[in-house]
């Protein structure tokens, strides 16, 4: 690692010429167009064929059809999604985003019949299709989570209507929040004077090993949200409002029902985690208050939480990042090291900071046609480090799944989180066997803090989610409403251990996954604590397991997720099996209170 200096951040942007050159492509238009001569005639053929009652044949090739249009709209409204991604500001790019989400509606609308009607086939129907073609095999699992939504469809016309409005509905609502959050400025006080930051530099420097850095971060942070209050506020009501619309019309029991439809997961199994990590939060304040003593000072706030426990942290540049990862993942397999360097070869990463550029990280696979791009924002720090590792490990999963058809490419939201979890336990433990006595305790606490943040914070999220959505069905609430379930949700993580103070209560707010992914938070928990008994297995089972495990990745969204975990022998709804994550964070808890009382000595 290189000594800590201002380095610049890497000037390191994507290519995503595989999608399109430009919005001005003449491809673009091309896509648009095939896909509705296409649809079209998908629609004068299908639709009478399923109200006649399809054939095995003709449904297997109405599937293969299906994804192929799909495919063709997929791919422009993914390239204008990262392009805004990377540049909010510009109004030119904002407009092309709009347009091709537009065009998408177009053409939804018309194939909006093809899944309701699905739906609408007897049992016998769909079982007499598969067993008179074979191929309708390798689509059982996306008929029948398909044909789970029947109590919950709407008819044609309501369907397509809402599809027609989501335009001006939630995806502008959503589109706003990206747009405010990617464009404003935070004013942090330094001993250089004021700077003017945006997100993603906030939120590094409350990382800084000076706390009068991480006390003005999170003045400029407050200050610069409740700028927005009021507007975000308002987003957030209207579109909790919205979902209780919608899931009065789908008949969704409660809030986060159509989410677990979505996941493949039980309403008793999510309980069941999200529940586990309340009563475990015990760990959480034992780590907190030696980490106080260490520090040494005579409370815990906000600001502390993530202070790094070495005085002046080294940076580490772009370049150190990608061979800490590709080496962490060569020793574990070959394949996924060889998978994960072609984004580094092929520029398929953007990791520079820059004005207009959305906060946070994403992997975006696109379509099993095409290879998956990175977005993230790296600033030399050990914590992008992992952050490169966590969206490298959805870039490989979504690489080893491109053998799958596009129906069965995507993979449930706690399942996508297996490969980039498992990832940064690699790159963890790879760190820790070249590191001093010194280096040891803190990467074991920037590890047990990532941990907590996404196994117990995104559990606490989840519960402020659910709790701010019931509300919400009782009438409108104000950001002091919000205020007050945040830092009760929150606070509770900690215990004592640990004092939010006042200016937290707005930090629900840049919390992007509350407006854009409903209760997509708790995917975080589950993929973690699996990754945690995951790799003590792996350890267990020797090289075999990586043969496994890259199995289940090349699977994708083909199996349910108990499925994909018989292959690793696991049981979902097993609290032993949640235990065992537990008790592995418990063990990484003791180690780093072993390696501190020693230093002690």
């Amino acid at each position: 690692m290189s000594s800590a200096s201002a380095s610049a951040f890497p000037a390191v942007r994507w290519d995503l010429s595989a999608l399109f050159s430009s919005p001005k492509d003449p491809k673009i238009e091309a896509s648009w167009a095939e896909a509705h001569q296409r649809a079209d005639a998908f629609v004068a053929l299908v639709r009478p064929q399923l109200e006649a009652g399809i054939s095995g044949a003709q449904l297997l090739a109405a599937l293969r059809e299906y994804e192929a249009i799909s495919e063709l709209a997929i791919k422009p409204q993914s390239y204008a999604g990262l392009l805004f991604a990377t540049d909010s500001a510009s109004a030119a790019i904002g407009a092309f985003y709009g347009e091709q989400s537009e065009r998408a509606s177009e053409l939804a609308v018309k194939l909006v019949f093809f899944t309701l009607q699905l739906q609408d086939l007897p049992d016998e129907h769909v079982a007499r299709c598969l067993s008179e073609e074979s191929g309708l095999e390798a689509y059982r699992h996306y008929l029948e989570v398909t044909r789970k939504g029947r109590p919950h469809k709407l008819t044609e016309v309501e369907e397509v209507l809402l599809e027609e409005v989501s335009n001006v509905g939630t995806r502008a609502w959503v589109r706003l929040h990206e747009e405010l959050f990617a464009n404003h400025v935070f004013k942090v006080a330094t001993a250089e004077g004021v700077q003017e930051l945006t997100e993603s530099e906030t939120l590094a420097l409350l990382r800084s090993s000076d706390r009068a850095v991480r006390q003005a971060a999170a003045d400029g942070l407050s200050a610069g949200l409740a700028e927005l209050e009021r507007t975000v506020c308002f987003i957030f009501n209207t579109l909790l409002l919205d979902k209780k619309i919608e899931d009065k019309l789908r008949k969704h029991p409660f809030p986060e029902h159509s989410r677990h439809l979505s996941n493949e997961l039980e309403k008793e199994t999510v309980d069941l985690v999200v529940d586990m990590c309340r009563d475990r939060q015990d760990l959480v304040a034992r780590f907190y208050r030696v980490k106080q003593e260490i520090l040494g000072l005579p409370e815990l706030t906000h600001i502390d939480r993530y202070a790094p426990l070495m005085e002046a942290e080294s940076e580490v540049s772009f370049e150190e990042g990608k061979e800490i990862v590709l080496g962490a993942m060569g020793r574990f397999s070959s394949e996924l090291r060889d998978s994960a360097a072609e984004f580094f070869d092929k520029g398929w990463i953007d990791a520079e900071p820059r004005a207009g550029k959305q906060g946070g990280a994403f992997c975006s696979s696109v379509v099993p046609s095409l290879h998956p791009v990175v977005f993230m924002n790296y600033q030399n720090k050990m914590d992008d480090v992992m952050t490169l590792a966590h969206e490298l490990g959805h870039a490989v999963h979504g690489s080893l799944s491109r053998g799958q058809s596009l129906l069965n490419f995507y993979p449930t939201l706690p399942m996508a989180e297996l490969a980039s979890t498992f990832a940064e336990m690699l790159v963890f433990e790879s760190l820790v066997e070249k590191a001093s006595d010194e280096e040891k305790l803190a990467l074991y606490a920037e590890k047990i803090e990532g941990v907590f943040a996404t196994v117990f914070r995104q559990a606490a999220m989840f519960r402020f989610e659910r709790r701010a959505h019931e509300a919400r069905r009782e009438g409108e609430l104000s950001p002091s409403d919000y205020g007050d379930i945040w830092q009760e949700e929150i606070q509770s993580m900690f215990g004592d251990s640990v004092k939010i103070g006042d200016q937290h209560r707005s930090w629900w707010m840049y919390v992007i996954h509350f407006v854009a992914m409903p209760f997509y938070v708790y995917a975080y928990s589950f993929g973690e604590l699996v990754v945690l008994s995951l790799y003590e297995k792996g350890k267990l089972e020797g090289p075999s397991f990586a043969g496994k495990y890259a199995q289940v990745l090349s699977l994708g969204g083909a199996r349910s997720p108990q499925e994909l975990m018989d292959i690793v022998d696991v049981d979902l709804q097993s609290e032993t099996f949640w235990r065992g994550g537990f008790e592995v964070l418990e063990r990484m808890i003791e180690a780093f209170e072993a390696l501190w009382a020693a230093q002690k000595r």
